[in-house]
Formats: C-alpha cells, sequence, structure tokens
C-alpha cells in the first residue's frame, strides 16, 4: 500500500510540472514566439516562401513585344507568390508595340512587390516604350554611358497621318505624364520624350529627376535601393534588398523561340512560305519535302502570330490572293485573277499588323514578297500545270497513239511490230499482215490496235 502511495503522489506531481510547463509556453508572447521561429504556422508544418528574403531579376532586351509582357507578367506573378523582396527589370531595349507596354506598365503598377528598373548594361538604351517601363518602376536607376527618351509613337503600317499622329502623340503623353506623376518623376519630360522625341544620357535622367541615381554594378544599385520608400495606393513602405540573395529567371525554349519570330517580317515571310510549301504539295502529292517544310513554316507563323497584333481581314486577305492566283493558271481569265491575287495580297499584307509601336511590316519585304508570289505561281505553277496536261509519253500510257505494224494476220488476234518489239495485238476488225495499225489501249501484255488510215 505504502508503495502504491508514493507511485500515486509521484504521478500527480509529474501531472502538475507538466501543466505549469505547458501555461509557461502559452504565457510567451506571440511575438517572441515569432522572433525565435517558433510560428504557429510553420510549427504545423508550413514552409518559409521560397522567395522571402530574396530579390528576384529579369532581364528584357529587345522589342517590347507581347513575348516581354508575358515574361514580366510572370515574373511578377511569382514574384508576388513566392514573397519575393523586390523584382529587379534589367532593361535595354529599342521600343515596341504599345499595347505590350501598356500591359506591362499595368502590372507593375497594381503589383504587391516593388519593381526596380535598372537600364544596363553600358551602352544599353530605354527608348520609345522603355521610357514608360523605367517610369513606373519603384525605383529607377541607369548603368554610366546609357540613355533613355524618344518615346513619339509611330505606326505599323508606316507614315500616319496628321490627325491620327496627333491623335496618338496626344494619348501617349497623357498617359506618360499619368505614369511619371504617380511614381513622383519629372513629368514635363516625360511628355516632351513623347511630343518632341528628346533623349538624354543617365547624369541629365538624375539630374532632372527622371530617374533616381546611377549605378554601375547590380551591387551598388541594391546599396542605393536599400531604406527607398515605394508606395501602393495609401500604404508606404520600405526597400530592404541590400546583400540580399538573388534568383535570375531563366528565359524558357517557347519565350526564345517566340522573341525569335514575333518579330511581324519574320512571321509574315513564315505565313507565307507555309502556304507555298503546302499548296504545292497539294499540286503534286508525294513530294513530301514541300509539305513537310510548308507545314512547320505555317505552324511556327501561326505561333508568332497568336502573339502579335493581328488584323484577321488582313489574313483573310492573303488567303484570298492565294485562291486567286491558283485560278488564274487553271482558269483563262485573260490576267485579270492574277491582278485580283496581286491587289489582295499587297491589302493583305499592308492590314496584317495593327497598332501602334516600334515594329513595323517593311513595305520592302512586302513588295518583294508580292512580285516573288505572284511570279511562282502565275510562271512555275503554270507550267507545271501545263505539263501535267501535256500527252503522256512514257509507261503503258504512253504506247497509246503510237504506230505499229502487223506482222501475223490479226483474226482478231496476231502480233505487230512496235520499234524493235515484237507485241501481241488484237483488233475489232481482220487486219492483213504489212498493214500500219495504230495503239488505242493495252491489258496486260497484249495491245488493243485499230487499223490507220491509208495516206492518199
Amino acid at each position: 500500500m505504502g508503495d502504491r502511495s508514493r507511485w500515486k503522489r509521484l504521478g500527480r506531481l509529474l501531472a502538475m510540472v507538466t501543466m505549469l510547463l505547458a501555461g509557461a509556453d502559452l504565457a510567451v508572447p506571440q511575438a517572441a514566439r515569432d522572433r525565435a521561429g517558433d510560428a504557429p504556422s510553420r510549427s504545423r508544418g508550413e514552409r518559409k516562401p521560397p522567395g522571402e528574403g530574396r530579390v528576384l531579376v529579369l532581364h528584357l532586351d529587345g522589342p517590347i513585344s507581347p513575348v516581354t509582357a508575358e515574361a514580366l507578367e510572370r515574373a511578377l506573378g511569382r514574384a508576388e507568390h513566392e514573397k519575393y523582396e523586390a523584382l529587379v527589370i534589367e532593361i535595354d531595349t529599342p521600343g515596341g508595340l504599345e499595347s505590350s507596354m501598356r500591359d506591362m506598365v499595368k502590372d507593375m503598377l497594381a503589383s504587391s512587390v516593388p519593381t526596380i528598373a535598372w537600364v544596363t548594361p553600358s551602352g544599353a538604351h530605354a527608348a520609345s516604350a522603355g521610357v514608360f517601363i523605367v517610369m513606373a518602376s519603384d525605383f529607377a536607376a541607369m548603368a554610366p554611358g546609357t540613355n533613355i527618351g524618344a518615346a513619339t509613337p509611330i505606326s505599323l503600317q508606316g507614315p500616319m497621318d496628321s490627325t491620327l499622329a496627333r491623335k496618338a502623340t496626344n494619348d501617349a503623353s497623357a498617359f506618360a505624364r499619368s505614369v511619371a506623376t504617380q511614381r513622383g518623376r519629372n513629368a514635363k519630360w516625360a511628355e516632351d520624350a513623347v511630343r518632341h522625341a528628346v533623349s538624354i544620357n543617365e547624369d541629365e535622367a538624375v539630374a532632372i529627376d527622371v530617374v533616381d541615381t546611377v549605378a554601375a554594378t547590380f551591387d551598388e544599385l541594391m546599396a542605393l535601393a536599400e531604406g527607398r520608400s515605394w508606395r501602393r495606393g495609401a500604404a508606404t513602405a520600405v526597400l530592404h534588398v541590400r546583400d540580399k540573395p538573388v534568383d535570375r529567371i531563366d528565359v524558357g525554349f517557347r519565350q526564345r523561340l517566340l522573341a525569335l519570330i514575333a518579330d511581324p517580317n519574320v512571321a509574315y515571310i513564315l505565313m507565307l512560305l507555309g502556304f507555298y510549301g503546302v499548296m504545292f504539295e497539294l499540286q503534286n502529292p508525294g513530294a513530301i519535302l514541300p509539305g513537310v517544310v510548308g507545314g512547320i513554316c505555317l505552324i511556327l507563323a501561326f505561333l508568332a502570330l497568336s502573339v502579335l497584333p493581328v488584323n484577321y481581314a488582313g489574313i483573310a486577305l492573303i488567303l484570298l490572293a492565294m485562291v486567286f492566283f491558283i485560278a488564274e493558271v487553271k482558269v483563262a481569265s485573260h490576267g485579270i485573277l492574277g491582278a485580283g491575287g496581286v491587289v489582295a495580297l499587297l491589302l493583305g499584307s499592308m492590314i496584317l499588323f495593327q497598332g501602334i509601336g516600334a515594329g513595323r511590316l517593311s513595305l520592302v519585304v512586302v513588295l518583294v514578297a508580292t512580285l516573288v508570289t505572284a511570279l511562282f505561281f502565275l510562271l512555275v505553277v503554270g507550267a507545271g500545270l501545263r505539263a501535267q496536261a501535256r500527252r503522256v509519253t512514257t509507261g503503258s500510257a504512253g504506247l497509246v497513239g503510237q504506230r505499229a505494224v502487223v506482222i501475223e494476220r490479226l483474226a482478231p488476234d496476231g502480233s505487230v511490230r512496235l520499234g524493235d518489239e515484237i507485241w501481241k495485238a488484237v483488233a475489232s476488225t481482220p487486219v492483213e499482215a504489212g498493214n500500219a495499225v495504230e495503239i488505242t489501249g493495252i491489258e496486260g501484255l497484249t495491245l488493243r490496235v485499230r487499223p490507220m488510215a491509208k495516206e492518199a
């Protein structure tokens, strides 16, 4: 009994100690537990966000297009989802499509992650659409030997008339003022960059508050950005990026491919080559190579067109031109269908791409493509169709219509001489030996013949 009582007292003592320890743990302030890295969410197995305490870097090089807009959208999405401290955008661009630029600016203005724009390396520039992207960033810097400016809009279809040019310029300048004002930058210069195509170097940009600073290296950029405030709506925060680990975004194969073929001129040429190849294969079944090459070019062209501002009326006119060219070599239209094809191809090419931007479909490319296409269909395809219409001169079918001499009376079976060969033959009427006959058909190894009219 004594032993049992001692064990009971020991059990009660252990229970009291356990309760006291649990109470002490609950009494620890939540902030202290978080500082100790023992927050309840993580104690339950939740992992630290991959980007916490890190900086994400995206390099944008080349024209602004839907490809670069998609790359920035993905980078901002990753930065927000993985809780990065900031997204650094390294920029070197001659400009690009206005529609893509506006999408990029809207994403930057709405992002919950601060953005740092850096025009780099030395010799780089942020021209045209690139000006808006730099001004939309929370912190902007330029490397030594760089420049920014010349944001006057141009048309994909070449020079605009005065009214359209004035509307496009007014719209772009208002947008530039709005973005610059929202980020506390020089709105007057932003408007001049659009209206008068002014351009300045890095020192001038810092002096007139177009960008925040000049940074020669990435580490210097992070040191200069440290402690700078940034704002979203009414909320204000501070950048903490000095000496933070860096993750760089690797461009995927799809984006590299799109960047290569998304040029309007490349997409246009791929589309025409695709049409040529497929139509040549349809005209000459079994050629294989034209069909394979044409199919690949056509798919690549459609991939490029999927990210370009395409006017589908332009594609319809180009397809109509192909139909006209094919009809011209099959129908005696005295050149009317061919002329219609040239006009449809020219009009379709000129309106194929729509919008305002730096990239454009070259008029030289359009004229050369139209001339080559017209010559291809009117000469090459026409010659091929004429060759198909000629009488067959080889094989079994090539024997039809030839002349043979009877060497064994046909009654109705017999033998005939065709060149140096002896053939069995059958005639619908008896033919004496020595007479000439015309071959009208062949069945296996037997010729069907008929007497030839005697010459006067």
